[in-house]
C-alpha cells in the first residue's frame, strides 16, 4: 500500500491574509485508493460493490471556498481521498456553455449583481416565481469580469473577491485534474424551454471527457439519456428531492416514488437521497431509527449516495457536534453502508473513512496522547455530575477532572464554578434571593457555594453548558438538567474503580479567598485523597492542577504530579519563568491559542512555548478542546479531528483538556497516523511546498 503525507498547501488566496501561517497537513495517511486498506478485507464494506464508500466534494471544497471555484476544486483534491469525485452543479449560459455554478441565480455565489446592476430578471421554475441573475441572460464571455464568492452568509467572507473566476465544466476537467467528475443537472426542464438542451450539452461533452457520474432530479432528462452512456463508464443517478415535492415529468412526489425503486431501475443505476431519508431525524434535532432505505435500494442493484453533509451546520444532538460521528453512522453502523457521501468538507469522510472505520474501542491507541476531561463529559451532560464522569469514562478519557468547590458545611465537592448561578438551577430555586457580590471573585452577582450546606447543594438540579448559545448551538437539550452533583470523596472512589480510568486531576482556585473566610481546601483536598488511599498507592495518576503557584507548592511534598495551568493566551516564554514554573510544578496546561495563536478565527503562525516547555522536561497540556465549530479556526475546516491531529501530530502537545473526550480517544485510536511535525512557512515561501 502506497502511503504519503498529505501537506495542505493552500491557496495564496488564503495565506496573502497573514504574514506569517502554519502550513497544516492532514497527517492521516491517505492510501492512493481508499478500498486499498481493505481489499483484502472487503467484507467490511457493506456498499453495494463491497468497495470503500465514495467520497463526493459537493462544488470542491466548498465549505470554505465559494463554490465551484479553482481554490475550492484544488483544496478538495489535496485534502481528500485519492479517488474523490469533484461535483459540479451545470448552469447552461445564452450561447449554450455548460458552467459549473451552484445554482439557477448566479448571484447566489458570485458578484454578478455588481457588474450588471441592470440585468435582474424574473422566470417561473417550475411553478415558483424567481428573481435574480440568471445564467441564461449571459453569453459566457459576457462573464470574464465576475468572481465567485461564498454563498452561505454564515462561512467566512475572505475568499471572496480573490479573482475566482466562473470555470467552465471544460475547465475542471482541464484545470483540476479531478479523478473523478459528477455532473448534476438540476433543472434540464427550465433550460429547455428557454432553447437549451441539456441533453445535447451532456453527450457532446462525453464524446472527450469520461463522465463518471451524472445525476438529475428529473426522470424524464435521465430516460433521454441512458441509452447514450455505458453503465460501467458512466453512472445515471437519480436524485431525490424534499419527500414532498413534486418530480415534473411524473408529477409524482418523491416520497411516493421512492417506493417504486423498481421503476428508478430502468433509467438509473443509482440514487442520490438526503441524508434524512436514510437517519430521519424529529423536531427536536435527535435521531429516529433509521430505514430501510440503504438496503432496499442494494437489494434492487442500486447504489445509493447521501447529500447534505456539512460541519458547520446543526445535526441531530446524538452526534456531539462531532461531523466524523456522523459519517460513522451512515458507513460503518454494522448493517449497511451508504455508497458514497456528498459534502462541502470532503476532508472529513475522506478522514473518517480511511482512519476511523471499523475501529473497536478496545483497539490498541495509535498516538501518544494523554485524555483529560474538562468536568467529565461536559459536552454531552451538565459537567461534574455522575452521568458526565460515566460518559467520560466509557467514551476513552484517561484522566477524569474535579474542580473543587466547598459547600457551607465544609464538604469537598466537584463543581465548574464557585457561583453555583453558572452551573445550576440556584437561580430559580428557593435560594435565588441570596445573590451578593464579591469583586475579590470578579462576580457581580452569585450564588456561591459556600452560601449553601451540600445538603441544599445536592437539592439543586445540574445545568447543561452551552458556551456556543450566541450561535444557537446548544448541547444534548434533552439532558440540559440530569444527572446528580458528586463529593469529592465520591468522585475520587469512583475513578480509584473505573478500570478503564488511569488517573484523576483536581483542580483548586480561589484558594486564598477561600481560606480567608475559614474553608482550607488544600487540607480538604488532601484528606480525601488519603480517605480515599490515593497517598500510597501508584496505580492511579494523580494530577493537582492550579494557576495559583502558591497552591502547588503546599503539595510540592506528595508524589502527585502538579500542573501549573497558564490562564492567559502567551506568544512566547522566558526561559527564567520556565525555571520559576519548575520550581513548583512538574507540567503545564496552556491555551489552544497559546499554540496556534490566530485572528478573526484564522491562524496567523505557530509559537514556540510547547517545544520550550518540553526541551525543560514539562509536559504540556492544551486546553480547552470542543467540537463545536465555531470553537475552531477556519483552518481546521470546521472538524474537531483536524484540530487535534494538528496540535497532536503537529505542535506535539502530550494531551489535551477536552469536553468531548470521545472525539480524542477516537483519534488516538485511528489506524493511520504519523507523528510527524508541522512546518512553518512565511507566505512568500509557500511555492515550495
Amino acid at each position: 500500500m502506497r502511503q504519503y503525507f498529505l501537506r495542505l498547501s493552500l491557496p495564496a488566496a488564503m495565506w496573502n491574509l497573514r504574514s506569517l501561517s502554519c502550513l497544516l497537513l492532514l497527517c492521516f495517511s491517505v492510501t492512493t485508493v481508499a478500498a486499498q486498506r481493505t481489499n483484502s478485507e472487503t467484507t467490511k464494506w457493506l456498499t453495494l460493490n463491497g468497495d470503500a464508500p465514495l467520497v463526493i466534494a459537493l462544488g470542491g471544497f466548498s465549505g470554505l471556498f465559494p463554490d465551484s471555484s479553482y481554490d475550492a476544486y484544488m483544496v478538495a483534491m489535496e485534502t481528500s481521498l485519492a479517488n474523490v469525485i469533484a461535483w459540479c452543479d451545470v448552469q447552461l449560459t445564452k450561447d449554450g456553455v455548460g458552467i459549473c455554478l451552484p445554482d439557477l441565480k448566479l448571484d447566489n455565489a458570485s458578484d454578478i449583481d455588481v457588474y450588471f446592476k441592470n440585468k435582474e430578471t424574473k422566470y417561473s421554475v417550475n411553478g415558483v416565481p424567481m428573481q435574480g441573475w440568471f445564467s441564461i441572460d449571459f453569453n459566457f464571455k459576457d462573464l470574464a469580469p465576475v468572481t465567485l464568492r461564498q454563498g452561505v452568509f454564515s462561512r467566512t467572507p475572505k475568499f471572496d473577491g480573490t479573482q475566482q473566476k466562473i470555470l467552465t465544466v471544460l475547465d475542471v476537467v482541464n484545470k483540476v485534474k479531478p479523478p473523478g467528475l459528477w455532473l448534476n443537472i438540476q433543472h434540464d426542464t427550465f433550460f429547455s424551454q428557454h432553447n437549451l438542451s441539456m441533453r445535447s450539452f451532456i453527450i457532446s461533452l462525453s464524446r472527450s471527457v469520461i463522465v463518471n457520474y451524472i445525476s438529475s432530479p428529473e426522470v424524464n432528462f435521465l430516460k433521454s439519456i441512458v441509452s447514450r452512456f455505458n453503465p460501467l463508464v458512466t453512472k445515471l443517478v437519480f436524485r431525490f428531492l424534499g419527500q414532498g415535492d413534486i418530480e415534473p415529468s411524473t408529477n409524482q412526489t418523491y416520497g411516493s416514488l421512492l417506493k417504486n425503486l423498481t421503476f428508478i431501475k430502468t433509467f438509473a443505476s443509482g440514487i442520490l437521497v438526503p441524508k434524512t431519508y436514510i437517519w430521519p431525524v424529529d423536531n427536536s434535532l435527535y435521531l429516529q431509527p433509521h430505514t430501510s432505505l440503504v438496503l432496499d435500494a442494494h437489494k434492487e442493484g442500486l447504489q445509493i449516495f447521501a447529500s447534505e453533509f456539512v460541519n458547520d451546520v446543526p445535526f441531530a444532538y446524538n452526534y456531539s457536534y462531532d461531523p466524523a460521528t456522523e459519517y460513522l453512522s451512515f458507513i460503518d453502523n454494522g448493517d449497511f453502508s451508504v455508497d458514497g457521501v456528498l459534502s462541502d468538507f470532503p476532508i472529513t469522510p475522506s478522514a473518517t473513512i480511511d482512519c476511523f472505520t471499523h475501529l473497536g474501542k478496545n483497539d490498541k491507541p495509535q498516538a501518544k496522547l494523554l485524555i483529560i476531561t474538562s468536568e467529565g463529559a461536559s459536552g454531552d451532560y451538565p459537567g461534574c455530575t455522575d452521568l458526565a464522569y460515566t460518559k467520560a469514562a466509557m467514551d476513552g478519557a484517561d484522566v477524569l477532572d474535579c474542580p473543587v468547590q466547598m459547600s457551607k458545611d465544609g464538604i469537598p465537592f466537584c463543581l465548574g464554578s464557585i457561583n453555583l448561578i453558572d452551573k445550576t438551577t440556584v437561580a430559580q430555586s428557593p435560594f435565588g434571593n441570596i445573590g451578593s457580590a464579591v469583586p475579590e471573585l470578579n462576580v457581580t452577582n452569585g450564588i456561591f457555594t459556600f452560601n449553601l450546606t451540600w445538603d441544599e447543594i445536592k437539592s439543586l438540579k445540574p445545568a447543561i453548558s452551552n458556551p456556543w448559545s450566541e450561535f444557537r448551538l446548544y448541547r444534548n437539550p434533552k439532558a440540559r438538567n440530569d444527572g446528580s452533583f458528586v463529593s469529592l470523596v465520591d468522585f475520587l472512589t469512583y475513578a480509584k474503580n473505573a478500570t478503564t480510568v488511569s488517573g484523576v486531576m483536581i483542580s483548586i482556585e480561589n484558594a486564598v479567598y477561600l481560606a480567608k473566610h475559614g474553608y482550607g481546601v488544600t487540607a480538604a483536598v488532601l484528606e480525601a485523597l488519603s480517605n480515599t488511599a490515593y497517598n500510597n498507592q501508584s496505580a492511579k495518576k494523580v494530577m493537582i492542577q492550579s494557576t495559583d503557584s502558591s497552591v502547588l507548592k503546599e503539595f510540592r511534598k506528595s508524589h502527585y504530579e502538579l500542573v501549573y495551568r497558564v490562564a492567559d493566551d502567551i506568544s512566547d516564554i522566558e526561559s527564567s519563568t520556565i525555571s520559576e514554573i519548575k520550581s513548583f510544578a512538574s507540567s503545564v496546561i496552556v491555551t489552544k491559542k497559546s499554540v496556534f495563536p490566530s485572528e478573526e478565527q484564522f491562524l496567523i503562525g505557530q509559537t514556540d512555548v510547547v517545544q520550550k516547555l518540553q526541551s525543560s522536561n514539562l509536559p504540556v497540556y492544551a486546553r480547552l478542546f470542543n467540537n463545536e465549530f465555531v470553537s475552531q479556526a477556519w483552518d481546521f475546516f470546521s472538524d474537531s479531528s483536524v484540530e487535534i491531529n494538528n496540535y497532536i501530530s503537529g505542535a506535539g502537545i502530550d494531551g489535551v483538556i477536552t469536553e468531548f473526550p470521545g472525539t480524542a480517544a477516537r483519534y488516538r485510536r485511528s489506524q493511520e497516523i504519523s507523528q510527524i511535525q508541522l512546518q512553518r512557512h512565511v507566505s512568500s515561501g509557500l511555492a515550495s511546498c
